[in-house]
């Protein structure tokens, strides 16, 4: 077991560090142009029935059950292609690396996400994040169910979870409680839909953008979070 630091902050990926809504635009944008609209409107219905299976994004599992009504299309290997060289780290949002840089001053840095076992890990690798948190990545299914494990691996007294989804972060709050702050960049379609948004608690601190984190004061953060809660 690795020693208890004072702070661990980890971060999402998705919509949090790295705009994957842009990724999934392009991804239409190729299927239609390359396949055609009826092609890439069944590649997304496979892909949002999948993803209701499992419970995240399987990207490459989608394409693969799309292959089974066509396997003798060979130009789906081009579909595959964009997908693994896809230039993720163009689509990191501004400031996100200097955010992972300030908060370093203050505490362990990690990725922490849901996705699949192969193209979850490629996404963080290409875009530069797995360098940036030097090699601090965990990537679960459902990880605000592997909190006993995250906290086994890195043990902390105290934790930060900054994440563009308030019920990830509410589900944490109810587990860690007092342990954790939480933070809640407003970005992405999940964070911009005012009915997720008004389903969950507000997290601890809410900003516009990633990139404003540079300007977070975090032993400030968390001291002014736990004067609040002992009023």
């Amino acid at each position: 077991m690795r020693s208890m630091d004072d702070v661990v902050v980890f971060f999402d990926c998705d919509n949090t560090l790295l705009d994957n809504d842009v990724v999934g635009r392009d991804l239409r944008e190729h299927l239609t142009s390359e396949f055609g609209p009826e092609s890439q409107e069944r590649y997304w219905a496979i892909f949002e029935k999948l993803r209701a299976e499992l419970g995240y994004a399987d990207y490459l599992g989608a394409l693969q059950r799309y292959r089974l009504g066509d396997e003798s299309n060979t130009r789906l290997l081009l579909m595959s292609s964009f997908l693994i060289d896809y230039p993720f780290a163009s689509r990191l949002y501004p400031g996100a690396l200097d955010a992972i840089r300030h908060l370093r001053t203050w505490g362990l840095t990690a990725v922490l996400s849901d996705g699949d076992v192969v193209f979850q890990p490629r996404k963080i690798r290409r875009s530069g994040l797995w360098a940036a948190v030097e090699g601090r990545v965990l990537i679960y299914v459902h990880k605000e169910e592997m909190l006993a494990e995250v906290a086994e691996r890195y043990p902390a007294r105290h934790y930060v979870m900054v994440d563009d989804k308030l019920r990830i972060l509410a589900a944490m709050k109810r587990i860690w409680g007092d342990r954790l702050t939480t933070i809640f960049p407003r970005q992405g379609h999940y964070a911009l839909d005012p009915k997720n948004v008004s389903s969950y608690p507000p997290a601890d601190l809410t900003v516009e953008r990633i990139g404003d984190l540079v300007d977070c004061d975090l032993p400030a953060l968390i001291a002014s979070v736990r004067a609040r809660r002992t009023k």
